[in-house]
């Protein structure tokens, strides 16, 4: 097995996906980080921007810039947590009202790099996917 090859091509396969995704939501005015935010935040509640961080396995300067920019935006907010140094990131009204729209765009999105992936495989692959990010953490 070629580990060299396996991991080039799960490296072109997510920029692939990554640059879809940005071209997809470029319309609505964001990008595909700022959507995995407010993916996480719609779907887990409100988290303090290290636990952002863990779970997206993104750095703190990235993920602090995309915050900001979120922050400027108008779709979250950063409440003072239980130190000075915590902030808790919140989705606000405007986020909620138009998340359906961004949802939207990523669903069309997925189908149409989906659209010649057999379903089985696609569920293969969730489940590989699923075994092998256990692992890692």
């Amino acid at each position: 097995m070629n580990t060299h090859e396996l991991f080039h091509t799960l490296h072109q396969l997510s920029r692939h996906l990554t640059n879809t995704l940005n071209e997809a939501l470029k319309p609505l005015g964001i990008y595909g980080s700022q959507w995995s935010v407010i993916f996480v935040l719609k779907t887990k509640g409100s988290l303090t921007q290290r636990e952002l961080c863990d779970y997206l396995f993104v750095e703190a300067p990235p993920m602090t810039r995309t915050i900001q920019r979120l922050v400027k935006q108008g779709y979250v907010r950063q409440v003072p947590g239980k130190d000075k140094r915590e902030k808790i990131i919140q989705l606000t009204d405007s986020a909620l009202t138009e998340y359906p729209e961004w949802e939207k765009a990523v669903f069309e999105s997925n189908d149409s790099l989906l659209k010649n992936f057999p379903v089985s495989s696609q569920q293969d692959l969730l489940t590989l996917q699923k075994s092998w990010l256990h692992q890692l953490k």
